[in-house]
């Protein structure tokens, strides 16, 4: 699967979006490296502090499913640009490892970014006093 088809995956994911405060919805899609696919969307919530963006619901369906490793992130709104994963998201992307993140808008524009071009300097398990040991 190429970064165009799975954004067209995630612009589908998009329209399940619940957005009732900001009205921005988004849309996101997961390629694992089993070949399986998963979305997520955004879901606001009044506290919003518990609204939870459409990269991380889309990561959290996969580790659920019991998935580790990862090829490709795609990620859509209704945006002039291509939109960004949010701080939150980029460390979660950080944190699975996943090599490509693919942003884009509902004009069908793309942007390629790297993990760590979207998180330089990223906190890991190398950041900690443990070094990383489990």
């Amino acid at each position: 699967m190429d970064a165009k088809e799975l954004m067209k995956i995630a612009r589908k994911a998009r329209q399940n979006a619940y957005a009732p405060y900001s009205h921005f919805a988004v849309g996101a899609a997961l390629l694992a490296e089993s070949g399986r696919v998963y979305t997520g969307c955004n879901i606001e919530n009044a506290s919003y502090g518990l609204t939870c963006c459409a990269e991380r619901n889309a990561i959290f369906a996969a580790v659920g499913a019991g998935e580790r490793r990862f090829k490709m992130l795609a990620v859509a709104a209704d945006s002039p640009e291509p939109v960004a994963p949010c701080g939150a998201c980029r460390q979660v992307i950080a944190e699975f490892g996943i090599p490509i993140v693919v942003m884009g808008n509902l004009k069908e524009a793309i942007k390629t970014m790297s993990a760590e071009e979207l998180l330089p300097y990223g906190f890991g398990q190398e950041s900690m006093n443990n070094k990383g040991e489990k």
